[in-house]
């Protein structure tokens, strides 16, 4: 971060300096009191759980002389803190952040979906980054705290960034592209995810439409040129520049042959009028997808073909989204950062690749509402082709079992557990040497326990 004074977060802030200097600087701006330091501001969030507020004197003694409060708070107040009152410390840090970000004269890229966004941003990084220095968010800050952090850590080396949005309702997209004010725009897909929220798939798109908010003629939005929602886009009369990419030979960018081995993907796409060969160090058709939305930001932002291959050829996702490793003697397939129907499908598909024998774990997909068994049941139609066995923890993913079974599929190797311990219990008996396990569920449901009992496993035999 490059330095800020008081005296410019006071002013971004619209706040008041209740004590202090306004010629103090600070380097970096934190919500967490364990980073803060000196030369630091300490954001005291009020969150849902916890209140930062009482976390100020431990920030102290970590060295930190900047605090950013809830104005009307009593504060222990020593005669080296500098106190800045605000309405609301959460929205400051998006004002704050929303200024620093104005210091840097460089195209910024806004991605979002409801399946793949992460990974599409990762891809975008490296495409960008094959000649650009490029800032991206970490792991997943990707919400108005991650977001308003993210920009902090601009300085003046950078030449672009890549800003990951996430939301799970109306106006957050557009709250954080307020912010951002991205010139460039990625929405991957419209699925489900968070439709418990927002209603219905129509109510998604909406939401996730609000990245384009602030567009006009100088602005680009790239979406998937196939998907249902995003394609009524090339019939509309728009303020700003559209950019397509998919399967279809009818988008702007298109893939028109691939070959998939077991550790990576070349396919052929259409670009500018011409056929360029592209390989891609992962696996799943779904991953095309998120290459060509790479190709198309890096065409925009004028990175060459030649350095837009090299830099996906590069890429590197971010943990826990389909990783695939060797524990043991077994692969496994763990993509247990997140969960949609649609994202479920995708690892099913790259799980039914494989020869040997096949086991699914899969687990809840939250936030589904009233198309909870809707989506449960979309999911256990995909697992009768792509595995031998289905294991399901949870409340609803056992419409997973149930629509496969009525499908057809074997009911004994169609098991169901409410939890983890259980179905753990179950799967040291089930797998044997040479398996392909995925796993597979929402967040929440912390599947990541599955994996760590593996690698656990395996380092004791």
């Amino acid at each position: 971060m490059e330095m800020l004074t008081v005296k410019e977060i006071v002013e971004s802030s619209n706040g008041k300096l209740k004590n202090g200097d306004n010629n103090v600087f600070v380097k970096n701006i934190v919500i967490d009191s364990r980073l803060a330091k000196e030369n630091t501001a300490f954001v005291a969030i009020v969150g849902e759980n916890n209140d930062a507020h009482k976390y100020i004197e431990s920030a102290y003694n970590l060295g930190c002389r900047v605090f950013i409060v809830n104005e009307g708070r009593n504060i222990d107040t020593k005669s080296d803190m500098n106190i800045i009152e605000v309405k609301d410390t959460s929205k400051t840090l998006g004002d704050i952040a929303s200024y620093y970000k104005n210091k840097f004269n460089i195209p910024f890229v806004g991605i979002t979906g409801s399946v793949g966004k992460t990974t599409t941003r990762d891809m975008v990084y490296a495409a960008l980054s094959s000649e650009k220095i490029t800032l991206k968010n970490e792991k997943n800050f990707n919400n108005h705290f991650g977001v308003p952090l993210t920009l902090f850590n601009l300085n003046s080396d950078y030449e672009c960034a890549v800003i990951e949005m996430g939301m799970s309702g109306f106006g957050e997209i557009e709250y954080l592209a307020n912010m951002v004010k991205p010139k460039i725009a990625v929405i991957s897909n419209i699925g489900l995810s968070h439709v418990e929220n927002l209603g219905s798939q129509e109510g998604i798109f909406k939401a996730k439409m609000e990245i384009a908010t602030y567009f006009d003629k100088k602005n680009t939005l790239i979406v998937n040129g196939d998907d249902k929602f995003l394609s009524t886009l090339k019939d509309e009369n728009k303020d700003y520049k559209l950019v397509t990419f998919g399967f279809n030979e009818n988008n702007d960018i298109y893939c028109k042959d691939y070959n998939m081995t077991e550790d990576n993907i070349e396919f052929k796409c259409f670009i500018n009028g011409a056929i360029h060969e592209i390989t891609i160090p992962t696996v799943g058709k779904h991953n095309i997808y998120n290459a060509m939305a790479a190709i198309a930001v890096g065409i925009e932002l004028g990175i060459s073909i030649e350095n837009i291959k090299i830099g996906l050829s590069n890429f590197e996702a971010t943990g826990m989204r389909q990783d695939i490793r060797k524990i043991g003697e077994n692969i496994v397939i763990n993509d247990v950062y997140n969960a949609s129907p649609d994202s479920m499908e995708a690892s099913l598909s790259i799980l039914g690749r494989y020869k040997e024998r096949k086991i699914a774990v899969l687990g809840d997909m939250l936030e589904m509402g009233k198309l909870s068994e809707y989506g449960h049941r979309r999911v256990g139609k995909a697992c009768i082709k792509n595995t031998d066995f289905i294991i399901t923890v949870g409340e609803n993913s056992n419409f997973i079992n149930k629509e496969a079974e009525e499908n057809g599929f074997n009911k004994e190797k169609s098991m169901h557990f409410e939890t983890l311990e259980e179905a753990k219990s179950y799967l040291d008996k089930l797998i044997k040497d040479k398996d392909i396990i995925l796993f597979k569920a929402s967040r929440g449901m912390k599947f990541e326990k599955f994996v760590e009992h593996l690698e656990e496993k395996s380092k004791n035999n």
